[in-house]
């Protein structure tokens, strides 16, 4: 019998390794198929599985509840376990230099209860070298075994987008890699257990590694020209949104538009590609200025926003800003790397007071990580501006009367709908004063 057979007969047990929004739909899904103990170093977290409360609101409460999955922040139940999956987060720190910790700890602890015949999968992105060079001798040291000999290592990076209700993890192909063509056949016949769009065999470790990075910085540089075309169409009076709808009227123009760019993946990933270029001798061009665009429009946005006050004589000590959404991108509660915070303290800076209401992130830990108190959508009021800054479903839904509702009287409202999902027409028609990137 191979590992996979001794998995699916429940003879051998499967742990996912970091329990956020990347392991924990994993460990729910092969729950379903094998023995899973789910292990992060959190205990609030793992007691809050335990009671069937989904932080992540991604694989959902009921989910949760009746999963058969272990959830466990005591190391020593990790002992029965032969295929391990790493799913920890891999941030960037000062300088914007990868931040390996996460997984350099993971690969401790899970190499402090490898045993021979085991199988080690990482998900967190890395760049291309990371599983094979770093990951693979921590795995040796802290349990005295041998890779190729003893164990077997392999890579399969996350494609989870949180807050997603139709890419999930069940209908987005999985590329899985492996050291030899053993290990990536257990691997793959692993993770068609789970993917119901099956999986894709790359040839290498390496390559696995390099697929994930550019899929995000491809995104980002796309990004990045649009950011740059709204700057450029702001300076000329010309609807960014205007030009874009007339230009996607040829078969062959992509589809990206401006906005902020956040989150755990596309604001991140990028840095980890540039790192190792370094690494090689090649200096980018192309994906760093791109990093250099996304990365200021926080700070460009605030200075549209203090542009239009002045213009209206606004007097920025009195000035009140309203803003909708702090979340990284919309219908999400994930507030990892926000953009929308950049803007608050530009802003702030000037002295003017912000309000800031999101319904789908949770106070608490807005407070712990921004030192942002979030207040309710209906206690915005007496404001000058609003600021659209998260298109959640809620927010597209409310009309020009519902936005009357939240500025001070007798002045001009202005409104910042960063992303354009509003119809211009609809607010100066009704005397607003309209800006979008």
């Amino acid at each position: 019998m191979t590992l996979f057979d001794e998995i699916v007969a429940k003879q051998k047990k499967v742990a996912v390794i970091g329990l956020g929004y990347v392991g924990l739909p994993i460990a729910v899904a092969f729950a379903k198929k094998a023995d899973v103990i789910g292990f992060d170093v959190s205990k609030e977290k793992v007691e809050a599985y335990k009671r069937g409360i989904d932080a992540t609101g991604d694989v959902g409460n009921e989910a949760l509840k009746s999963s058969t999955a272990r959830f466990t922040s005591d190391e020593n139940e990790l002992e029965d376990v032969f295929f391990f999956i790493v799913a920890v987060p891999t941030p960037v720190q000062s300088g914007n230099v990868p931040d390996l910790k996460y997984v350099q700890s993971a690969s401790r602890t899970v190499g402090r209860q490898l045993k021979k015949g085991s199988i080690v999968v990482f998900e967190s992105t890395v760049y291309p070298g990371v599983t094979e060079e770093i990951c693979m001798p921590i795995l040796e040291a802290e349990s005295g075994l041998t890779c190729g000999a003893d164990f077997k290592i392999g890579y399969s990076p996350e494609r989870i987008n949180p807050g997603d209700k139709v890419h999930r993890l069940e209908n987005i192909t999985k590329i899985v890699s492996g050291m030899d063509a053993e290990t990536l056949n257990i691997v793959a016949s692993m993770y068609e257990l789970i993917i119901e769009a099956g999986v894709y065999r790359a040839e290498s470790i390496k390559v696995a590694e390099a697929a994930k990075v550019i899929e995000n910085a491809q995104r980002d540089i796309n990004i990045a020209f649009m950011n740059e075309l709204s700057m450029l169409f702001n300076n000329m009076g010309i609807s960014t949104k205007a030009v874009l709808q007339a230009a996607s009227t040829k078969w062959n123009f992509l589809s990206f538009t401006p906005g902020l760019v956040g989150g755990h993946c596309i604001g991140i990933d990028p840095y980890y590609l540039t790192y190792k270029a370094e690494d090689t001798g090649y200096h980018s061009k192309i994906i760093l200025a791109g990093r250099h665009i996304n990365d200021g429009m926080g700070k460009y946005v605030a200075q549209q926003i203090i542009k239009k006050l002045v213009k209206l004589k606004e007097n920025m000590n009195t000035a009140k800003i309203g803003f909708l959404g702090l979340s990284y991108k919309e219908d999400s509660s994930d507030i990892r790397n926000t953009k929308v915070t950049d803007i608050i303290q530009e802003l702030e800076e000037y002295g003017i007071t912000t309000l800031v209401a999101d319904p789908n992130v949770d106070k608490q830990q807005v407070f712990a990580e921004y030192g942002i108190e979030l207040c309710e959508l209906d206690e915005l009021s007496g404001l000058n501006v609003v600021v659209v800054a998260v298109p959640h479903s809620q927010f597209k839904r409310m009309s020009v009367n519902d936005f009357d509702k939240l500025y001070e009287d007798n002045k001009t409202k202005l409104i910042v709908d960063i992303k354009g999902i509003f119809n211009k027409t609809d607010f100066e028609k009704n005397k607003y004063e309209y800006w979008s990137l």
